[in-house]
C-alpha cells in the first residue's frame, strides 16, 4: 500500500457529498467488497446481517458526543470545546483562529473569555471570568464537510442509537447506521473509545506515515 498522500487524491463532486441522513438509517447505502472473487457491489445498511459469518461479533463504539460547539455573543468566533483544564479553563479549537491570538477576549453567555496561550497545534487554552457550562446552548460539531448549520434534528441523528458515554467531539460515523432492530439480530459488545479533535484534522505530510493523529 503506498505510502504517499498524492495517491489517494481523487475528485468528489460536492453535489454528492451529502448535507443531511436518510430519513431512516438502515437505508444508507453499503459497499461490500468480495476479497476473494474481487468484486464489489452495492447493497443496503439493512442487509448487513447477510454478510457475516456465524462466529462473527460486532465490537461498536457506545461514545456520546458532547454539544461542544459553541458561537461567541457576536457570532464572530466559533469555538470546539476539547478539554477541561481546571477552574474555568478549556483548551479548545477555534475559527477564525486570525480574531483570537494571545490576549484576544471575546464573551458566551455575557461572560468574558481571554486566550492565555496558542498550542503547536493550532489549539487555545482559554479563560473565562466566570464559571460557564459550555454544554448548556452548545450544538452538535458536524463534519467540515457538511456544509450546514446545525439544527434540533442533528442532536439525535449525530449520535448513535447506542451512544452512552459523554465524552466524543465527533460521532463514530461508521456505526451511525445501526438500528436497534439490526442489533437485536447480530452478537455484538461495545468498547467506549472517545473521538478527539484529530479526526477534524487534515493530513499535511506528503509521507502518510509522519502524520501525527
Amino acid at each position: 500500500m503506498s505510502a504517499r498522500l498524492s495517491d489517494y487524491d481523487y475528485v468528489l463532486p460536492r453535489e454528492l457529498i451529502a448535507q443531511r441522513p436518510l430519513e431512516r438509517r438502515q437505508d444508507s447505502r453499503m459497499m461490500v467488497l468480495h476479497r476473494a472473487g474481487h468484486k464489489i457491489e452495492h447493497r443496503q445498511f439493512s442487509e448487513l446481517k447477510r454478510f457475516l459469518q456465524p462466529r462473527d461479533l460486532l465490537v461498536l463504539n457506545d461514545t456520546r458526543v458532547l454539544a461542544a460547539r459553541r458561537f461567541s455573543d457576536d457570532d464572530a468566533v466559533e469555538f470546539l470545546f476539547l478539554e477541561r483544564l481546571g477552574a474555568r479553563r478549556w483548551k479548545c479549537m477555534v475559527t477564525p483562529g486570525r480574531k483570537m491570538r494571545v490576549g484576544a477576549t471575546a464573551t458566551i453567555d455575557d461572560v468574558c473569555l481571554r486566550v492565555e496561550k496558542v498550542t503547536a497545534d493550532g489549539e487555545r487554552i482559554i479563560a473565562f471570568d466566570k464559571d460557564v457550562d459550555v454544554y448548556v446552548g452548545g450544538s452538535m460539531p458536524l463534519p467540515p464537510y457538511v456544509d450546514r448549520a446545525s439544527d434540533e434534528s442533528d442532536a439525535a441523528r449525530y449520535q448513535t442509537v447506542f451512544a452512552r458515554q459523554p465524552g466524543a467531539v465527533a460521532a463514530p460515523t461508521a456505526g451511525l447506521h445501526f438500528t436497534p432492530e439490526i442489533l437485536s439480530e447480530i452478537p455484538h459488545t461495545f468498547v467506549t473509545l472517545h473521538v478527539g479533535p484529530g479526526t477534524f484534522l487534515p493530513v499535511r505530510s506528503e509521507n502518510i506515515a509522519e502524520h501525527r493523529m
